[in-house]
């Protein structure tokens, strides 16, 4: 039988019925048999228009065409708001679902139905006091949001404060076990947002342990460090009457550290991991003494910790000789009513007492490698933000770009499992351009000729892919490093021994932080690269380093270049320190981890990353000014809307550095992440439903077109084609 969708027909055999087609979602094709209904023909129709944020009701004609039907909808919206600046004319008309491009000749009732919604794309018509009005306005408001920034009070950073402050109160409480603490929790110290309690089980384990090692120490049996001297000095026996003395020579004499401290939140993620670590019940300490650690800890009391002087065996000696001198009365300490002060006054001054110390107990205070494993939590959990943001950024990217995004197929990464492979190409799909999600952008070069991106582009998921999975397996390593028995002797009480081992070695932490420090920097290279073609014109198609008048205004010229100086230092920064070793003790500890500085160079690796990459999403949204009106996926615009809120468009040059500062800080307290997270997870569940739901297929926007002998290619494209 013959079938015409838009009218009803008849069957060739006469069996007393009609055909009708249904009308169905545009994915299927349906039709029933019905009974005869009579034919109704509409004679008028309303459209739902929408032009920029205006949204309006404009009634029509079938026979009316789409031209005529975005003249009516503009001068309507004219005559209605008359202070908008709106030109006679309209750029374009596109039907929302679905984001189809609608052509202006086409009749109303060809190509749309009755209520269906559209929108307009209209030009704006504005004067230059207009224009110079609105420029101000809006670096106006970018400029008091870097106030409000930067007059709030912060919980974080306290790197140079000297003075006195005020302090939020925690709102959490974390119950210490010796088993359970996670490098998040860590974050929370570091942010002041905890206090710290002791749970009743490591409170027993602690006292048994404690009453055993008393028992073995007063009856004189030679136990290194208990009745015995340090190191070198292991065959020295100390005389009863001196061995408290022991332990505190042993604090003053290893608290020899250089170079700047610790910030003092900073040294309170220190001081909360190595509570944690003799809540085990394997270091002899007192319950009185780690009672007095938590109440300092949660007075916001801490030690001045030097950043310098730990070869991360035995342990982090010189750093946590440091924190546990303050916690004696000696040296100086920090806290928030006092500012830096002499530890006695500073102790005093919060109602705290000073550390007394037994037999073993400063020895339980300094073998260990909690120092490496602190500000190694902290990077992990930095360079966690960074990596899934990275993902993000280069989405906005790659769409201003206008790439392919048909390299993010999933089949591509199926028969390739590694885990952040696939979960980095998950995100770019379901952020970039689909017909869930669609990108007026990429609407704009459908079916264009380019078969494949930049590696930058196209490999994505592959590097970024790796990043993420080399910070999981770090943070394994870290997790279990900051829930382990670390000092030396250890203190076994169910069996009563006390055993010399070699826990305190920083190694597991060392070299994972280097293997850290190596991956992240990666995605600092790729971006720095997808910034270079943003502000290229021969690579983006977008004017030479993003500025709308160059030669007069340099634009972004020395953003790429100071990003390429920070990829530049990266690389010297991720040389392994954990492959040195120099013998320390009279060649006793023959091998050592150097794991301190692979902390520290880790987070320095993880800042430059998030500054460089700061960079990139300032170029992109610079990029969206010359693309407009085009607007991208739903939840990169988001992203864009957010950046303007502390960064307006470049117009002519100006003072950038508060702005990048601004936008640094964005990515630091992970506010590009959490923009797109409901989107995200609305759109990997919809694929978890339906495999095919974000994929490009040929002859998609951004997709490849199927009959390459249609399209001409040059020499050098084919050159490209081959790798």
């Amino acid at each position: 039988m013959t079938i015409d969708s838009r009218k009803k027909v008849q069957p060739e055999e006469d069996d007393g019925e009609d055909v009708t087609i249904k009308h169905c979602p545009p994915i299927f094709a349906s039709f029933e048999i019905q009974q005869s209904l009579p034919t109704v023909v509409c004679d008028k129709m309303r459209l739902q228009v929408q032009i920029g944020t205006e949204c309006l009701v404009v009634p029509c004609k079938p026979e009316d065409t789409v031209h005529s039907v975005a003249r009516k909808s503009v001068e309507k919206l004219r005559r209605l708001r008359p202070k908008l600046p709106l030109a006679d004319n309209y750029f374009e008309v596109r039907r929302t679902i679905g984001n189809s491009l609608l052509d202006p000749e086409d009749l109303v009732s060809d190509v749309l139905k009755d209520s269906d919604f559209i929108i307009v794309a209209a030009n704006v018509e504005e004067t230059e006091d207009a224009k110079e009005a609105k420029k101000q306005e809006e670096i106006d408001n970018a400029r008091a949001e870097l106030d409000r920034i930067d007059n709030r009070r912060r919980k974080v950073s306290f790197a140079d404060a000297l003075a006195p402050m005020v302090l939020a109160p925690p709102t959490k409480l974390i119950i210490l076990d010796g088993n359970s603490l996670l490098p998040e929790d860590l974050v929370r110290c570091e942010k002041g947002e905890c206090a710290i309690q002791l749970s009743m089980e490591a409170e027993v384990k602690i006292k048994k342990a404690r009453t055993f090692l008393e028992k073995i120490a007063s009856e004189h049996r030679p136990v290194y460090g208990i009745t015995t001297g340090f190191g070198t000095f292991s065959n020295v026996t100390i005389p009863p009457e001196k061995i408290k003395k022991l332990q505190l020579n042993l604090i003053r004499s290893h608290a020899t550290g250089y170079g700047e401290p610790l910030a003092p939140n900073r040294a309170r993620m220190l001081l909360a991991l190595r509570i944690n670590i003799l809540a085990k019940g394997h270091s002899g300490i007192s319950v009185e003494n780690i009672k007095k650690m938590i109440a300092a800890f949660n007075a916001f009391c801490v030690s001045y910790v030097p950043q310098q002087g730990t070869v991360g065996c035995s342990g982090d000696l010189c750093p946590l000789a440091h924190l546990a001198l303050g916690l004696l009365g000696e040296g100086k300490m920090w806290s928030p009513n006092t500012g830096w002060g002499p530890a006695d006054a500073v102790l005093k001054k919060n109602n705290l007492e000073p550390l007394v110390l037994g037999p073993k107990e400063g020895l339980a205070l300094i073998n260990g490698t909690q120092m490496v494993t602190a500000l190694g939590a902290f990077t992990l959990e930095r360079a966690h933000n960074i990596a899934r943001q990275a993902d993000v950024i280069a989405a906005l990217s790659l769409d201003v770009l206008k790439g392919t995004t048909r390299a993010y197929d999933p089949d591509i990464h199926r028969i390739r499992p590694h885990r952040g492979q696939n979960l980095s190409a998950l995100r770019l799909r379901a952020l970039l351009h689909s017909e869930a999600n669609p990108s007026q952008i990429a609407e704009s070069h459908r079916n264009c000729s380019k078969v494949q991106d930049a590696y930058t582009l196209r490999c994505v998921p592959q590097v970024h892919g790796v990043v993420h999975d080399t910070i999981e397996f770090v943070r394994e390593i870290i997790t279990t490093e900051m829930n382990s028995a670390t000092d030396n002797p250890l203190v076994f009480a169910d069996r009563e021994e006390i055993i010399s081992g070699g826990n305190f070695h920083g190694e597991y932490p060392a070299k994972a932080l280097d293997y850290l420090a190596i991956a992240v920097a990666e995605l600092a290279q790729m971006s720095e690269r997808r910034l270079e073609r943003l502000v290229n014109k021969e690579l983006s198609g977008l004017p030479t380093f993003l500025t709308p008048d160059g030669g007069l205004n340099s634009g972004f010229m020395t953003v790429q270049l100071c990003a390429a100086s920070l990829v530049s230092e990266n690389k010297v920064l991720c040389h392994p320190s954990s492959v040195d070793s120099i013998p320390t003790s009279c060649n006793q500890e023959d091998h050592v981890s150097m794991g301190g500085f692979s902390a520290r160079k880790a987070l320095t690796v993880v800042e430059h990353v998030e500054a460089v990459l700061a960079m990139e999403l300032l170029a992109a949204c610079q990029g969206i000014e010359f693309l407009k009106p085009l607007m991208s996926t739903a939840p990169l615009h988001k992203v864009y809307t957010l950046v303007r809120s502390v960064a307006p468009p470049l117009n002519e040059d100006r003072y950038m550095k508060p702005e990048i500062d601004a936008v640094v800080e964005m990515i630091r307290e992970n506010k590009i992440w959490e923009t797109v997270l409901p989107h995200l997870e609305t759109l990997e569940a919809m694929e978890e439903l339906d495999p095919d739901a974000l994929r490009q297929f040929a002859k998609t926007p951004t997709g490849i077109v199927q009959d390459r002998s249609l399209i001409p290619i040059t020499d050098s494209e084919e050159e490209d084609g081959d790798d």
